[in-house]
This record gives C-alpha cells, sequence and structure tokens, in this order.
C-alpha cells in the first residue's frame, strides 16, 4: 500500500536506536526525506548509515538537545532550510525511570517533566510554521499506555507521560486549525535497548527470552511476550500518513493486551 509519504520529509526524535529507528526505517521505504537529531550525533549517523535505500541527500542530521529550546528552533530552522519543508514529526525521544516514588529525587523528577514537556513540545513548536504549510501535516507522540495506567515502579516516569497525553490532546485541538493533526501512540512493554541493558544488569540464568517471558506474565501482557520495535513503527507511520486525514487527538495502544483501563 503506498502511504502517500513518498517525497514528504519527516522529521524524528530518538531516531538512533529502537523505535525511532525503526520508524525511520518505514519512512526509507515509503520514500520520504528524514530529520534527525541527538545529542551524540555521530551515533545517530552510523545508526542512519545501516538503513538499505536510504540516501544521504534524503538526511539531513544534527546535534540538538530537545529540551533546549534555543537549539531546536536553529536545527529545525537549519532542516527547513536543507529540505524547504516539513510534513510530519515523530517525537520519540524518550526514557523511562524505573524508581518508586520515595527513591526518586528532585531532579530526576524535573528531568523526567523536562525531557517529556519540553522535548515534545519544543520540537512541535519549532516545526508548526512549517508543518502547516503542508497539505499532510502530522505530529505523532510517542508515549505509554502508563499515561492511563501508572505503576509504582514507574511512579514519575508515569506521571509525565499522563501529562504529556494531556498535552497532546490540547495540541490536537490548537494545531487543527492549522490543518495539522496530533496523534499519540501509546507503548506497553517494548524489546528495546533499555530492556536488553536490564536483562544484562539482572543476573539472571535464564536466557532473554525466558526472562522477558516472565516479565510478560508478571505485568499481565496478554500476548505475553514483549513487542518489537518494528511493531510500533508501523502504527506511528501510519498516522503520519494522510491516509489517516480525519484522525487526530487519537491514541493507539499497542502493549500486547496489558491495558486494563476502559
Amino acid at each position: 500500500m503506498d502511504l502517500g509519504l513518498a517525497g514528504r520529509t519527516v522529521l524524528v526524535t530518538g531516531a538512533s536506536s529502537g523505535i525511532g529507528l525503526a520508524t525511520v526505517r518505514y519512512l526509507a521505504d515509503e520514500g520520504a526525506n528524514i530529520v534527525s537529531c541527538a545529542r551524540d550525533a555521530d551515533r545517530l549517523v552510523d545508526a542512519l548509515s545501516t538503513i538499505v535505500g536510504l540516501d544521504s541527500d534524503r538526511v539531513f542530521t544534527g546535534s540538538c538537545d530537545v529540551t533546549d529550546r534555543a537549539a531546536v528552533e536553529t536545527f529545525v530552522g537549519d532542516a527547513v532550510g536543507h529540505f524547504g519543508r516539513i510534513d510530519g514529526v515523530v517525537c520519540n525521544a524518550g526514557r523511562s525511570l524505573m524508581a518508586r516514588l520515595p527513591d526518586t529525587a528532585d531532579d530526576q523528577i524535573r528531568e523526567e517533566f523536562d525531557l517529556k514537556i519540553f522535548g515534545t513540545w519544543n520540537v512541535v513548536r519549532a516545526a508548526r510554521e512549517a508543518l502547516a504549510a503542508s497539505t499532510a501535516g502530522a505530529v505523532v507522540n510517542v508515549n505509554a499506555i502508563l499515561s492511563r495506567q501508572p505503576e509504582e515502579r514507574l511512579a514519575v516516569t508515569s506521571a509525565a507521560r499522563a501529562a504529556l497525553l494531556n498535552l497532546t490532546h490540547t495540541m490536537a485541538g490548537e494545531l487543527a486549525q492549522d490543518g495539522t493533526r496530533v496523534n499519540s501512540v501509546l507503548l506497553g512493554l517494548i524489546d528495546t535497548g533499555q530492556w536488553r541493558r536490564r536483562f544484562e544488569d539482572s543476573e539472571t540464568d535464564l536466557d532473554y527470552d525466558a526472562w522477558s517471558a516472565e516479565i510478560a506474565a508478571d505485568r499481565g501482557i496478554a500476548l505475553g511476550r514483549f513487542g518489537r520495535a518494528e511493531e510500533v513503527a508501523f502504527h506511528i507511520v501510519t498516522l503520519l500518513s494522510p491516509l489517516s486525514s480525519y484522525t487526530t487527538g487519537a491514541s493507539i495502544d499497542v502493549g500486547g493486551g496489558v491495558s486494563r483501563y476502559l
């Protein structure tokens, strides 16, 4: 199926691994141009260079911290100058803080909200004018089921993600006047580098598949496994597509049946 993304330009944050990198692979297959930034720009360039069919003339990268508004505005302005347009934005930069509330320092709380809220809004507002000029402007915020179903083990991350979900709905209403759509993808447990690192630190005698299956059972994941990055990326790219032109303010769960909210 042609998703109508060929020749369009999409900005993806957090594209050096995991869901962001999988999203870029889909976009490359669709013929889109890619804009992406990272604090470690060399790592990002190395990651994007592994994507078959993504020519260098279809990629614009740079070093940028998404929590730094001035740096984001400069980077987005340079990207628009390079390609002449931005048609889509995927706000994927993020992490999870595995800590209960009494074990979380004040600075960690501030950092979580800074990354989830400003790390998204800085990018969207910097790209807003370009998105409005597109015939198919779209934003997808990568969030988590934690935003609706908090966990004590991820206390502050749950709260920050709830704030981001609320903000996303507000942005959907605000940017609708520009003709720009804003949606969310809500993750469950996805097999990314974070989980691989936790496995390596666990000192378990199990292999990764058995270890992750135990966690899936403990968390009540109906499908009994972690999700894959490409399973999330599929929904992100679908929401970016002009074929989703009547969808805004929506959230899609990609969690293997872990959600218990109504």
